[in-house]
C-alpha cells in the first residue's frame, strides 16, 4: 500500500505489516492523554475530513456511526469496538472497511507526550487491498494536526469555568466547516475588542494632552 501518511520508512509502531501512522508532541502527560483517547467520539469528530451523519453508543465499548470521509470521498456505516491494549495502548476496532483498527499509543517525552496513532491494514489480504486502494484513509496527518492542535488548546485555556463543557458539548459535535467558522468569529472577536481598547487609549491620550 502506498505511504500515504508515512512518517518514515521505519517497522510500524504495532504489529502489522501494512500500517500508516502520524506522531505529535503534545503538552500533557501520558495519563492525560489516555484520558482523552477514551472519548471516543470526540477524538473522531475531531478528524477534519470525518462529517457524521449519526453517533450512538451501542454499549459502553461499542459505537454505530455514519459519516463521510472526505479525504477519500467514502461513505461508511461502521460499528466501532474500543478495547484497552495491546500493552498500554488503546486500539478501535471496524467491521468492516479496508481499514481495520487504530491504535493509539503514547510515551512520555519532555514538556508532556509523544501519540502516535496508527492505521492497520493489514486484516485484509493483499490482492483485495490493492484492488482497493482508492479507499484508502488519506486524512491522517491532518486528524493528527488536528488532534495536536485540540491538545494545546485544552492545556492552554481548561482553566477557564465552561471551557471544557463548551468545547465537549458544542463544538465538537459540529461539523468540520462550522468548528472553523466558530473559530475564526472568536478570532474577529478579539481582534475587535483589542482595536476597541486601542482607540479608548488613543481618545483618552489625547483628552489628557
Amino acid at each position: 500500500m502506498p505511504d500515504n501518511n508515512r512518517e518514515t520508512a521505519q517497522a510500524p509502531p504495532v504489529d502489522s505489516a501494512d500500517a500508516v501512522w502520524v506522531s505529535l508532541v503534545v503538552p500533557l502527560p501520558p495519563a492525560g492523554v489516555a484520558q482523552q483517547w477514551r472519548d471516543v467520539e470526540a477524538m473522531l469528530r475531531l478528524n477534519p475530513y470525518y462529517y457524521f451523519k449519526s453517533w450512538e453508543r451501542t454499549s459502553p465499548t461499542t459505537y454505530r456511526a455514519e459519516f463521510e470521509n472526505q479525504s477519500n470521498r467514502t461513505q461508511n456505516m461502521l460499528v466501532i469496538e474500543a478495547r484497552e491494549g495491546p500493552g498500554p495502548e488503546f486500539t478501535l476496532h471496524y467491521d468492516s472497511g479496508l481499514k481495520r483498527r487504530t491504535v493509539f499509543s503514547v510515551e512520555a517525552v519532555m514538556g508532556g507526550s509523544r501519540l502516535t496513532i496508527t492505521d492497520d491494514y493489514e486484516g485484509v489480504p493483499e490482492t483485495e487491498r490493492q484492488q482497493r486502494l482508492p479507499e484508502v484513509d488519506k486524512s491522517l496527518k491532518a486528524w493528527g494536526e488536528s488532534l495536536r492542535v485540540y491538545f494545546v488548546r485544552l492545556h492552554r485555556w481548561s482553566w477557564l469555568p465552561g471551557w471544557r463543557w463548551y468545547i465537549r458539548r458544542a463544538w465538537i459535535p459540529m461539523k468540520p466547516s462550522a468548528r472553523r467558522i466558530v473559530w475564526w468569529i472568536y478570532l474577529i472577536t478579539v481582534a475587535e475588542f483589542f482595536f476597541f481598547l486601542f482607540v479608548v487609549l488613543i481618545f483618552t491620550i489625547e483628552r489628557g494632552s
